[in-house]
């Protein structure tokens, strides 16, 4: 099936595929709007996800040097003011590398198909080490039998693999030298880390390629269901799918780690930088 104009393959658009084939062509290929909640209460899930976008710029904007007391100011909500202590407080960013970059977005042709990644934080010293930290706010932490299968966890460092090849990193980086965290803002003391090898970027790689092949080569129609009717209720296409009405409760979503099917993050390709490959 063609691609619309310019798509890229993300970590968001590859799971949407993986946890339902009918999503990701309702979404992406067909661009299917479709006016149903996600999850309830509406309200409250918001004001997570408004609290969560607030703590993301704060870190940035303490990243590239703005002092940490005058942005204490903007944690005025109880949860932006415990995250921001627990943020503060941890020994992750001590120990990374001293090359930061923040809200750092990659870009890379893979067999004629461009693939992006943006890494919340991304620490490097050239030809030694790269680290990559996700922030999570959720109030769970998402299993790690969970995250180890999320795409990102797998794309994220193959992306950066790949992109090390590149004079702009210094020096390449073997897998061995890259690691991906996951730190979540309520459990501060219990990041979740993914040290990455050789053997794993070339199974990566190899899936995310026989991803993108499933895909292009189905027809229109050709997109099935999930089988797993539960994720069903975190999706916004479920009464056109006929697969029920009532959203799920968030927090139900966050504690089983699975993603709603409109949280992706949408790139800016002129902040991006590509690399063939």
């Amino acid at each position: 099936m063609p691609l619309p104009e310019n798509f890229q393959f993300s970590a968001s658009s590859l799971q949407d595929y993986v946890d339902c084939p009918r999503r990701f062509e309702l979404r992406y290929l067909l661009r299917l709007s479709w006016p149903a909640l996600e999850t309830e209460p509406v309200l409250e899930r918001e004001h997570h996800q408004e609290q969560g976008h607030r703590f993301h710029q704060m870190v940035q904007q303490h990243l590239i040097g703005f002092p940490p007391d005058q942005l204490a100011s903007l944690a005025d909500t109880p949860e932006l003011q415990r995250w921001w202590q627990n943020y503060l407080n941890n020994t992750v960013l001590d120990e990374l590398p001293p090359q930061r970059q923040v809200e750092q977005p990659l870009s890379l042709s893979m067999n004629g198909f461009r693939i992006t990644a943006q890494f919340d934080l991304l620490a490097v010293q050239p030809g030694q080490r790269a680290v990559i930290v996700d922030w999570k706010t959720s109030a769970h932490i998402t299993p790690r039998s969970t995250l180890i299968r999320r795409i990102q966890t797998r794309l994220y460092p193959l992306v950066l693999c790949l992109a090390a090849r590149d004079a702009r990193f210094g020096a390449p980086l073997s897998p061995d030298q890259v690691e991906m965290i996951y730190w979540f803002t309520d459990y501060p003391n219990d990041p979740q880390r993914f040290p990455y090898t050789a053997a794993q970027m070339a199974a990566d790689q190899k899936e995310i390629e026989r991803l993108i092949l499933h895909i292009t080569r189905r027809q229109p129609g050709d997109f099935p269901l999930t089988a797993n009717e539960q994720r069903c209720q975190f999706c916004r296409y479920r009464s056109l799918c006929q697969r029920g009405v009532q959203a799920g409760d968030w927090q139900n979503l966050e504690a089983s780690g699975e993603q709603a099917s409109g949280n992706n993050f949408d790139l800016d390709f002129d902040q991006v930088v590509e690399i063939d490959f």
